[in-house]
C-alpha cells in the first residue's frame, strides 16, 4: 500500500473530477502551506544541529549545478520536440528546473517511513534547487531579448526586482529561517514545538495533499488534447529527470535516502515559486501552460507513481 498521505491526495482528485463541493478554505490552505514549510526547514536544522562541520562543500555545488544544468537542457526540447515558442519554452524550462515543495514533503515522509539513511544536509536540498533555475532561464531570456534588440530598461528593473522578490519569497524565508532555528536550538530547544509540529506533520501533509488533489483537477478539466505534445512532456520527464538526481547522488556517494531525494526533486516541477517570479519577469509567457505541466501532469504522476518507482530503482542500485 501506498503511504496514507497519498490517498488524500487521490481523494481530493477524485472530488474534483467529479465537480464535488468539497473545499478547503484559502485561509487554511495558506496556513498549511505555512506550516509546512517551516516544519521542512525545522526538521532539516535539527538533523544539522552538531554535524556543520560535516558539510562537504562539493555536494552543495554539485546540487546546484544540477538545478542549472537542467533547464538549460530542457529548453531546446521544448522548441524543438514539444514545438512551443521560445517564451513559454523558457518559462516551462524554469518551472521544471525548479522544484515542488508539496513533492519534497512527500518523499521525506517516505524516506522516513522507510527508515533510509539521510545526509544531514538534504534537506538543503529544497533551498538549494528552488532558485539556480528561475535565475537561469530569466537571464535567457534577457539574453535572447537582447538579441533581438527589444529589451529595455525598464524591463531590467522588474527581473532584479523578481530576483529579489524570489530570494525573500515566503517559501525560501520559512525554509531557510527553519533551518537556522532547528540549527541553532537542536532536538533539545525544540522539544516544546515537537508535539504540534513535528509530531503533526503527516496531518499537515495529507490536508494539504487533499488541497492539491482538488487543484489539479481544476487545471486539468477540460484536458486540452491540442497541447498533446507537452501533456506527454510533462509525463514522461519526471522519470528521466530522476535518473539525473540518482546519477548525481551516486558520484556524490550519498547514501540511499539521500539519493532518493534528490531523485525526487529533480523529477519535481515548480508550481509556486516559479509561477510567481515568471508572471512578474515575463508577462507575456503563458503561465496556464506550465501550470498544466507541472502541477495538473507532473504532480500527480509524481506522487501516485514516481516516487514509488523511484524508491524501487534506489533500493535495487544501492543494495
Amino acid at each position: 500500500m501506498p503511504d496514507i498521505v497519498i490517498a488524500f491526495f487521490a481523494l481530493g482528485l477524485l472530488a474534483g473530477l467529479v465537480k464535488s463541493d468539497l473545499k478547503v478554505p484559502p485561509a487554511i490552505y495558506e496556513t498549511l502551506s505555512i506550516l509546512l514549510m517551516l516544519t521542512l526547514g525545522l526538521k532539516g536544522g535539527m538533523a544539522l544541529h552538531g554535524h556543520t562541520q560535516n558539510l562537504v562543500i562539493t555536494e552543495l555545488l554539485a546540487v546546484i549545478a544540477l538545478g542549472f544544468i537542467i533547464p538549460l537542457a530542457l529548453y531546446p526540447v521544448l522548441t524543438r520536440l514539444v514545438r512551443i515558442g521560445h517564451t513559454d519554452a523558457i518559462s516551462i524550462a524554469a518551472h521544471y528546473g525548479s522544484v515542488s515543495a508539496g513533492t519534497f514533503a512527500v518523499v521525506m515522509a517516505m524516506v522516513e517511513k522507510s527508515g533510509l539513511i539521510l545526509r544531514p544536509e538534504t534537506t538543503l536540498y529544497l533551498v538549494l534547487l528552488e532558485l539556480p533555475a528561475i535565475v537561469v532561464m530569466l537571464w535567457l531570456h534577457r539574453y535572447l531579448s537582447a538579441k533581438k534588440a527589444i529589451e529595455t530598461s525598464p524591463k531590467n528593473e522588474t527581473q532584479s526586482s523578481v530576483l529579489h522578490e524570489a530570494l525573500t519569497s515566503r517559501g525560501v524565508v520559512l525554509l531557510v529561517g527553519g533551518v537556522v532555528i532547528g540549527w541553532l536550538y537542536g532536538p533539545t530547544g525544540l522539544a516544546p514545538l515537537t508535539p504540534v509540529l513535528l509530531g503533526g506533520f503527516k496531518t499537515l501533509l495529507a490536508l494539504f495533499l487533499l488541497e492539491m488533489g482538488l487543484v489539479t483537477a481544476k487545471v486539468c478539466l477540460p484536458l486540452p488534447l491540442k497541447q498533446w505534445r507537452l501533456l506527454v512532456f510533462a509525463a514522461v520527464t519526471p522519470f528521466v529527470l530522476a535518473w539525473c538526481g540518482i546519477a548525481v547522488g551516486l558520484w556524490l556517494d550519498l547514501p540511499s535516502g539521500s539519493i532518493l531525494v534528490l531523485a525526487a526533486l529533480s523529477a519535481s516541477a515548480s508550481y509556486i515559486a516559479a509561477p510567481a517570479a515568471i508572471r512578474a519577469a515575463i508577462p507575456e509567457a503563458n503561465i496556464g501552460l506550465a501550470m498544466l505541466a507541472s502541477l495538473g501532469i507532473t504532480f500527480p504522476v509524481n506522487v501516485l507513481i514516481g516516487l514509488p518507482l523511484y524508491q524501487h530503482w534506489v533500493m535495487l542500485i544501492t543494495a
